[in-house]
C-alpha cells in the first residue's frame, strides 16, 4: 500500500500543477484554451512507443548476429547502451541514487539489461523471429503477475480473465507454430520472460520514485564495468564480420530498444501501472511479425491475423478494466 500511496501521490500533484499553468498562461501559449493531456492518455502513449521500439528488438538481434557472436553482440550492446546513458547522467548532474535504491536497480539491471538480451540472442540462433516473438508475448501476463506479488496490488477478475485470455492466444499460436513441442529456444524464451518481467516490475516501481531515464540509466551505469570486461573477452573468442546490417543491428538494440525503449517505457509504467503498461506489450508479437517480414523476409503464418484480432480484444478489455 505504501508503494501504490507514493505513486499516486505525485500523479495528482502533477496533474494539478499542469493545469494550474495552462489555466494561467492561456492566451499566451494556448489560445484555444485546449486542456492539459491525460498523464494517463500520455503515459499510455509513452508505454505504446516502448513497445514499438522493442518490437524491432529481434529483428535488429538477428541483424547483429550477421557480424557479431551472440555473447559479443549482448556485452557490446549493453557497453554501448551504458556509455549514451552515462552521457545523459553526466549532463544533466544527476546525483546518484539513494542507497535504498541500488538493490532495485541491480535486479533491473539482471533483468533487463543482461539477463532478457542474453537469454533472446541465444534462442535466436536456433528460432525464427516469428516464433520468438510469439513466445514472448507471455512476457506481460508474466509481468502482471509478478506485480502484484511485489507491490501488493490486485487487479479485477475482468482484468485477470482478459489476460490470461491474450496469454492462451499467444502460447497456443506459439504450439500450432511449432507443432505441439518446445524447442532449447523456446527455454530460453522462458527463462527470458521470468527475468524481463522482474526487470520490468522492479523498473516500475522505481520509475515512480525518480524519472524513468534514471532508472534504465543507473542500471546500465551499473552494468558498465561487467560488460566491459565481456565485450573485451568475448570480441577476441568470437569472431567479427562487419556489414550494413550487423552495425545497424547493434547500434538500434543499444540506442533503440536498451536506452529510449526502456527510457519511455518506464515513463509509461509510472503514469498507468505496471498491470496495464504490461498489457500493452500483447501488441508486440504481433508488431515483431510484421517487422520479420518486413525487414527479415521471413513467412507470415496464416494464424497470425486470427491471433492478432484476438490479442487486440484482450488489450482493450485490460485498458478499461478495473485495479
Amino acid at each position: 500500500m505504501r508503494t501504490q500511496d507514493s505513486a499516486t501521490t505525485p500523479t495528482t500533484i502533477a496533474v494539478t500543477a499542469t493545469g494550474s499553468l495552462r489555466a494561467g498562461s492561456a492566451g499566451a501559449a494556448d489560445p484555444e484554451g485546449r486542456a492539459a493531456a491525460d498523464p494517463r492518455t500520455r503515459g499510455t502513449l509513452l508505454a505504446g512507443l516502448g513497445v514499438l521500439s522493442f518490437s524491432l528488438t529481434f529483428p535488429s538481434t538477428v541483424w547483429g548476429l550477421e557480424s557479431f557472436g551472440p555473447w559479443s553482440l549482448v556485452a557490446v550492446r549493453s557497453t554501448l547502451a551504458a556509455l549514451i546513458a552515462g552521457a545523459f547522467l553526466l549532463a544533466g548532474r544527476v546525483p546518484l541514487p539513494e542507497r535504498r535504491h541500488w538493490a532495485g536497480l541491480a535486479v533491473v539491471a539482471c533483468g533487463v539489461v543482461i539477463g532478457f538480451p542474453l537469454l533472446t540472442t541465444l534462442a535466436l540462433q536456433t528460432s525464427t523471429t516469428s516464433h520468438a516473438a510469439v513466445v514472448v508475448g507471455l512476457l506481460p501476463l508474466t509481468t502482471a503477475a509478478l506485480a502484484a506479488v511485489r507491490t501488493g496490488r490486485r487487479p479485477s477478475r475482468t482484468f485477470w480473465i482478459a489476460a490470461v485470455s491474450g496469454a492462451v492466444v499467444v502460447l497456443g499460436f506459439t504450439l500450432q507454430q511449432s507443432g505441439g513441442s518446445f524447442s532449447t529456444g523456446d527455454l530460453y524464451l522462458f527463462g527470458a520472460l521470468l527475468v524481463c518481467a522482474a526487470g520490468y516490475t522492479e523498473g516500475g516501481r522505481l520509475a515512480a520514485l525518480m524519472p524513468g531515464w534514471q532508472v534504465i540509466g543507473w542500471a546500465l551505469v551499473l552494468c558498465l564495468p561487467l560488460m566491459v570486461a565481456a565485450s573485451a573477452v568475448a570480441l577476441s573468442i568470437e569472431p567479427v564480420h562487419l556489414n550494413a546490417h550487423g552495425v545497424i543491428g547493434l547500434v538500434w538494440v543499444a540506442a533503440g530498444s536498451t536506452f529510449f525503449g526502456l527510457y519511455v517505457w518506464y515513463r509509461g509504467m509510472a503514469a498507468i501501472g505496471i498491470p496495464k503498461a504490461s498489457q500493452l506489450q500483447l501488441a508486440q508479437p504481433l508488431l515483431t511479425l510484421f517487422w520479420s517480414v518486413f525487414l527479415l523476409g521471413e513467412t507470415l503464418p496464416l494464424a497470425a491475423p486470427v491471433a492478432a484480432v484476438a490479442v487486440l480484444v484482450c488489450i482493450a478489455v485490460t485498458q478499461r478494466a478495473k485495479s
